[in-house]
């Protein structure tokens, strides 16, 4: 098996490169790909991606800043691999967790598997922020008759074509529910197993906002009012 790992970047030059050694450091149980997308950073993050010099990464540029679900769109794309991972450049996930997602998949337990973020050992959460982590899981939950511990998790690991069947049409941060309403609408329930996470403030640049959750809400109220896919589809 190869797993393309997916990495959406934005302006994160204090980052990157911290970002990528991690994520090529780790032993990974199988073949891998880092595919990473410039989402037009207007800082030094490029310059720092072509200095880059390892021939499992693969860097793609967007022009202009198009939002994490364009970025995601333009990697899986492209991607080579059997299965994907999503793994973000702010140091917030620990790549070495990602072979802890690939257990259940390797020895047959699953297909899908999600990170899940206790936030329990912590320096310091937003309220509102674990809040609204965990008031759109809540709304997901009690939408589709399931029970996920993290829907906003960014560790997502499934086949790249299951991924591509969904047609995620989300540019921004929405993707994370468009993908999860997608595949509850699918009766795919996904495996999820504990991960570490740190996460960063408004002032390290910490992005989504309250805005996103309202959003988030609204595409688990969309998914859950279409028809489900015919047997068929792509799982």
């Amino acid at each position: 098996m190869k797993l393309s790992i997916l990495m959406p970047v934005y302006n994160e030059e204090e980052r990157i490169a911290d970002a990528l050694k991690q994520a090529l450091a780790v032993d990974y149980p199988c073949e891998i790909e880092l595919v990473v997308v410039d989402d037009g950073s207007r800082d030094g993050t490029g310059e720092i991606l072509g200095r880059a010099d390892d021939a499992r990464l693969r860097v793609i540029t967007h022009q202009r800043n198009a939002g994490k679900g364009a970025a995601i769109k333009t990697a899986v794309d492209s991607a080579e691999g059997d299965y994907m991972v999503i793994l973000d450049a702010d140091l917030e996930y620990d790549p070495q967790d990602i072979p802890k997602l690939l257990d259940p998949v390797l020895d047959g337990r699953a297909t899908v598997v999600y990170g899940n973020r206790t936030f329990g050992s912590h320096s310091a959460y937003s309220f509102w922020y674990v809040m609204g982590n965990k008031g759109v899981t809540m709304a997901a939950n009690v939408l589709f008759n399931s029970y996920i511990g993290d829907l906003e998790t960014c560790f997502k690991l499934m086949p790249v074509a299951l991924y591509r069947s969904l047609e995620v049409r989300s540019r921004g941060f929405g993707m994370e529910a468009e993908v999860t309403g997608k595949l509850l609408r699918r009766r795919i329930r996904p495996y999820e197993v504990p991960i570490s996470y740190r996460a960063r403030g408004r002032e390290e640049g910490k992005k989504i906002t309250w805005k996103d959750g309202v959003e988030a809400i609204w595409i688990l109220g969309r998914e859950r009012a279409r028809r489900r896919p015919a047997p068929s589809a792509v799982r």
